[in-house]
């Protein structure tokens, strides 16, 4: 029974359920189908799977809030999935830590969402104490889709292999009675999403948290920005001292030391804002870090407006102040029947960038309104819309509008020319000769 199968149960179980007044808390199996990769391949992104074999990460008695439908949940049983000896199965007690995401990955199979789970070695940061230690030590990473959690721990393993214990063929480790290779998480560092879209101008808390085995101490919490090829420090948390390199950037200290909540609040998004969030929580003997991508945006402002009312008339639609840059620009003349068809042959200016970052754009079309007329409109799609914003003006048809006016202009003309022309022949033409007066 591998993952898939376990959480098909778990699915089961979940619909036919009844519902709870009240949630309460059980301590539950989560069953993971993971990777891990081989020793010498590269770290960091997930590798491919050229550098991996298959493994399968349970997470121990896990408290989940249960309403009710866990009922008739069964824990995870090694036995049954040890018949291949070279099979990795990791075994995970997590007594040490909080897991708050745990509910996110019990029923990530339910809700139709994928789990991308990696293992790999870790190495301790500091060398002399690692020298003196027999146990090996495994960061795993996990990614729910969907916009779900991420979380990457740093997992300890427990058997000895001194006492005589069967090891592992391929990894060399000692296994279990189940034949499982048991381990405990002390650290763990989580981002309760991995993308962030917010409106410029607004603030904004960009999740971390983590939660440590006691005996270890926080050290550090550091935030960078990774944007175009660049990176820079954002806020540094160093044994009590904050210091931000944002202006406005704030963490609580006094969440960070009692709740493990290491969330980064900014206030007053700027387009520089954007861009890759690199939380890294340094203890005394391990880090670990979440990466949380903050998308900026800013939605546009339509006009539509005449550039000019002679003959051709042309139409100017005004796109300012959106973020980022991709914009569609459509345009569309409503019929006599309430058709709306789509109109070719627009032109667009020169992209025009603010000095906060937002981008304008104009486009103009020649319209043909016909004999009747016609209503032409603008309509613009981009990210920041949840639908298309459109702007719409009336274009008069020629007989009722330039030609009346060309046409009274016209007449004016030949009468004032009519008029001249009858002035300057009463000018030119000969006075009659005046008859003398005879006195009598």
């Amino acid at each position: 029974m591998g993952a898939k199968e376990w959480c098909l149960l778990i699915c089961l179980a979940l619909s036919g359920a009844a519902d709870a007044a009240e949630r309460q808390w059980r301590a539950v199996d989560v069953v993971l189908d993971c990777f891990l990769v081989k020793e010498g391949s590269h770290h960091g992104a997930f590798a491919s799977s050229r550098n991996t074999v298959k493994a399968l990460l349970v997470l121990k008695q896990v408290p989940v809030p249960d309403d009710g439908s866990l009922e008739g949940l069964t824990d995870f049983q090694g036995g049954t999935l040890a018949k291949d000896d070279t099979q990795i199965i990791f075994e995970a007690s997590v007594n040490l830590v909080q897991m708050p995401q745990a509910e996110a990955l019990l029923h990530a199979d339910c809700s139709g969402n994928d789990v991308t789970c990696e293992i790999s070695r870790y190495s301790l940061q500091a060398r002399q104490e690692a020298a003196m230690e027999t146990a090996a030590w495994f960061i795993t990473n996990v990614q729910v889709s969907g916009g779900g959690p991420s979380i990457s721990m740093v997992m300890k393993t427990l058997g000895d292999a001194e006492n005589g214990a069967v090891l592992h063929p391929t990894l060399n480790l000692p296994l279990s009675p189940q034949r499982t290779v048991q381990t405990a998480v002390e650290f763990q560092v989580t981002a309760r999403t991995p993308s962030l879209d917010l409106l410029l101008g607004s603030s904004v808390s960009l999740p971390c948290g983590f939660s440590m085995a006691p005996g270890l101490v926080l050290t550090n919490v550091e935030w960078r920005l990774q944007h175009m090829g660049s990176g820079r420090l954002v806020y540094s948390w160093t044994t009590g001292q904050g210091q931000a390199k944002r202006e406005g950037a704030t963490l609580e200290p006094e969440q960070l030391l009692l709740t493990g909540d290491a969330s980064l609040t900014l206030p007053s998004l700027t387009v520089k804002d954007e861009g890759a969030y690199v939380c890294q929580i340094s203890t005394s003997r391990f880090r670990a870090q979440q990466i949380i991508q903050l998308h900026v945006q800013a939605r546009p402002k339509v006009q539509l407006s005449l550039a000019n009312e002679a003959l051709p008339t042309t139409l100017i639609c005004s796109v300012t102040g959106y973020y980022p840059l991709d914009v569609t620009v459509t345009w569309t003349r409503e019929e006599l029947d309430g058709a709306r068809v789509p109109v070719s042959g627009a032109s667009f200016s020169s992209l025009r960038q603010s000095t906060a970052g937002t981008y304008s754009i104009s486009s103009s079309l020649t319209a043909e309104p016909g004999s009747a007329g016609a209503t032409y409109s603008c309509q613009v799609t981009h990210v920041s819309l949840e639908e298309p914003l459109g702007a719409n003006t009336w274009v008069a048809p020629p007989e009722q509008g330039t030609a009346f006016g060309v046409l009274f202009a016209s007449s004016l003309f030949l009468l004032a020319l009519l008029f001249l022309g009858l002035q300057r022949r009463q000018a030119t033409s000969p006075r009659p000769a005046e008859t003398p007066r005879h006195s009598g």
